[in-house]
């Protein structure tokens, strides 16, 4: 018993014994020199806690926790392990991303064209529109703004200075106004519309107005001009297939040369003042000749009425002496008897004379000779 004071496990004192067998049995607790000491016994417990925020780091890393044996041991996998529910975020993400990169929306002044591998696929209208990206790609064109080129605007540069089919100079300053009505060949078929625009409306402009005198283009061609403009600019460009409509030429100064513009005016007062006074001249010129005409043709007239009553007063005449010849032919004495009246009646009717019968005069109640008939004739009347 003695030697076994040291407990039931036989061991006290500083040492342990060891069995006959040679195993070294240790109590569980403490207890004896043999126990383990209080600091020892909190190294696993820290070890622990780390393993674990590790194993939980791991999964919110999207890592798969290893087992208690595999923690204890420090093995385990240590790289990341993805599970199905990250997959399909990924995937989801992915689709949105996929889906945000493939509608777009086109506002209403806007057309769209979209492209399949690089070639032309469609049109789209306003609105939502899907394109399949990167299948398919787009472009977005304002087709109902309309944009404007200014043409010759820099007064003194020379940009608009142009010769006239009479070997005069004019600076033509305009505008060209456009918009797009094919935003596919706009895309495809030209690099710059906006140089496009100019170069085709600078040169059609100068063919026009080496087709042109100066005095209709300054004065009353300027609408003319500016349409026929426009026309020419429209069938340039649809022979390029631009898909450009040109919506209207504002044809905004046509005057001589800045150098030059006094001398001009001057020569444009003297040539209106020239037409004037020829107008003035025409118009005399018309109206005397109107009168002269008129005075020819009532001359003719009377003269032809003078002639036509000439003629018929001779008819008249020959048919009366016919007539009278055949009176006479008929009652002779009667006739020369008629024939002396009438004569006597033309001859004497205007003469203020009075003749008295002879036997009337000499007798008794015949008129006083000297009493003035004449005069008493003249006072009746």
């Amino acid at each position: 018993m003695a030697g076994n004071s040291g407990g039931p496990w036989g061991g006290g004192g500083g040492s342990g014994n060891r069995g006959g067998n040679g195993d070294d049995r240790r109590p569980p607790g403490g207890g004896g020199g043999g126990g383990r000491r209080p600091e020892d016994s909190q190294i696993p417990e820290i070890d622990e806690l780390m393993k674990k925020g590790q194993e939980r780091l791991r999964v919110l890393m999207g890592g798969r926790g290893g087992g208690g044996g595999g923690g204890a041991s420090g093995g385990g996998s240590g790289g990341p392990a993805f599970t199905r529910g990250t997959v399909a975020l990924g995937a989801l993400g992915l689709i949105a991303l996929w889906a945000f990169a493939s509608v777009y929306t086109v506002r209403p002044e806007e057309q769209s064209v979209e492209l399949f591998l690089g070639e032309y696929s469609s049109t789209g209208n306003p609105g939502l529109n899907f394109a399949p990206w990167p299948v398919v790609t787009y472009e977005v064109v304002n087709v109902t703004s309309e944009r404007t080129e200014n043409i010759g605007t820099g007064r003194g540069t020379g940009d608009g200075l142009m010769l006239t089919t009479d070997a005069n100079i004019v600076d033509i300053n305009f505008q060209v106004v456009w918009n797009v009505n094919d935003p596919a060949a706009l895309l495809f078929n030209i690099r710059d519309p906006q140089l496009t625009v100019q170069a085709v409306s600078e040169s059609v402009m100068r063919e026009i107005i080496a087709a042109s005198n100066l005095a209709p283009i300054l004065n009353r061609d300027r609408g003319l001009i500016a349409d026929t403009a426009r026309e020419s600019i429209q069938a340039t460009l649809d022979e390029y297939a631009s898909g450009i409509s040109v919506v209207r030429v504002n044809l905004d100064t046509a005057d001589p040369p800045r150098e030059v513009i006094d001398a001009f005016r001057e020569v444009q007062a003297a040539e209106q003042e020239r037409d004037r006074l020829e107008r003035q001249a025409d118009a005399y010129a018309n109206r005397v000749v109107a009168e002269a005409r008129g005075q020819a043709a009532q001359i003719r007239e009377e003269a032809e009425g003078y002639r036509a009553r000439v003629v018929n007063e001779a008819l008249g005449e020959a048919s009366r002496f016919t007539s009278v010849q055949q009176e006479y032919a008929l009652a002779p004495e009667v006739t020369r008897r008629r024939l002396y009246l009438e004569t006597m009646e033309k001859v004497l009717g205007d003469v203020d004379k009075m003749i008295l019968d002879q036997s009337v005069a000499g007798g008794e109640g015949g008129v006083v000779p000297y009493l003035p008939l004449n005069e008493l004739r003249r006072g009746g009347n």
